[in-house]
């Protein structure tokens, strides 16, 4: 395995990072401890679940994926030995289920890392993430921001910083990053840090794929300067990149096939684009899969990429992509590729 520092701290997390976000829906507590498991025998030392999950999300599993975890804890006493990391919802009209206010005020922000502890069987979370933010700005696929004139929000970024660093002196949480954020969203939170000489954000949780290179625009330079890492997250963007739904192996319950709503991967231009990957990978000698996710891991920007997987086979040829070294021929290829189908995944 290989490691990263997140963000500005000692902490070494490797560079393959579980995603859990199935667990407690299409994994069982049974799978999700194999997984786990597997993952930490081979180096992987770094966890990331969310109070929402499991996805897609929905009243009858929320929490699930976090109270799997916990059990996993409460069963080995391996606590010390992983990196943990979770996330307070933002807010969302449809998730009203978790708490009737849904925002990053510090009333609800102490619920919901309250909420996530007792789920996690912890005393403390090492990172701690804003799912997405609470402002009207473009994330979940938009790439384009249109300013509301009338939006309600008011800028919350100090009171959210104190709020964390209160729970960073009270023991509850190490650290904390962002998700979904744009480039404004991650200097600002950095310049309240700056000013205030409080704790900074350390990482940010973005979706980045072969589909979705829209990070290196405005994110990538950022994430380098100001050591504040991208953890990769959708690197197989829900599966279209394993090349399964191309081959007409994927089974009846893939998440594509199960889950309609979950279609931003699921264009005629993604498809058209995979179709051109999966022949770079072929003439490199490895699954797409492979070519997909060791393109991810090798990326200067990037502090660990967030796999995630509902089988084992799945799990065991994720992890090993973090061997694989992507030559300059084929780098050369996948940029051929992305500049003829530019972010058809935003």
């Amino acid at each position: 395995m290989k490691y990263s520092k997140l963000g500005t701290t000692d902490i070494d997390v490797s560079r393959i990072c579980l995603g859990t976000m199935t667990w407690g829906n299409q994994n069982t507590e049974e799978e999700g401890h194999q997984q786990m498991d597997y993952a930490l025998d081979q180096g992987v030392n770094f966890w990331d679940t969310a109070e929402m999950y499991a996805v897609p999300a929905h009243q009858d599993y929320q929490g699930k994926t976090e109270e799997i975890i916990g059990s996993w804890f409460n069963k080995n006493g391996k606590r010390d030995e992983v990196i943990l990391a979770t996330k307070i919802t933002g807010p969302s009209a449809n998730m009203k289920y978790i708490r009737p206010e849904l925002n990053f005020s510090k009333e609800q922000i102490h619920l919901a890392i309250e909420g996530s502890l007792k789920r996690l069987q912890t005393d403390y979370v090492d990172l701690y993430q804003l799912h997405w933010p609470e402002r009207n700005t473009n994330f979940f696929g938009k790439l384009d921001y249109k300013h509301d004139p009338d939006e309600k929000w008011e800028d919350n970024f100090m009171s959210i910083l104190e709020t964390m660093d209160g729970l960073v002196k009270d023991g509850k949480i190490r650290h904390w990053g962002i998700s979904n954020e744009t480039p404004w969203g991650m200097m600002h939170h950095l310049q309240m840090s700056a000013i205030t000489g409080k704790s900074r954000i350390v990482s940010i949780q973005n979706p980045y794929n072969l589909l979705n290179r829209s990070f290196e625009v405005g994110l990538a330079e950022m994430a380098i300067r100001e050591k504040v890492g991208l953890l990769a997250y959708s690197p197989l963007a829900f599966g279209l990149l394993t090349g399964k739904y191309h081959t007409k192996t994927a089974r009846p319950d893939a998440r594509l096939y199960q889950f309609k709503v979950m279609d931003r991967y699921n264009s005629a231009e993604c498809r058209e684009a995979t179709s051109a990957y999966m022949k770079i990978a072929n003439e490199a000698g490895m699954s797409v899969t492979t070519l997909a996710l060791a393109f991810i891991n090798q990326q200067p920007f990037l502090t660990s990429n967030i796999i995630g997987a509902t089988r084992m086979d799945q799990l065991r040829e994720n992890i090993a992509s973090i061997d694989v070294e992507l030559d300059e021929d084929t780098i050369r290829k996948i940029d051929q590729v992305h500049k003829k189908y530019s972010n058809p995944a935003p």
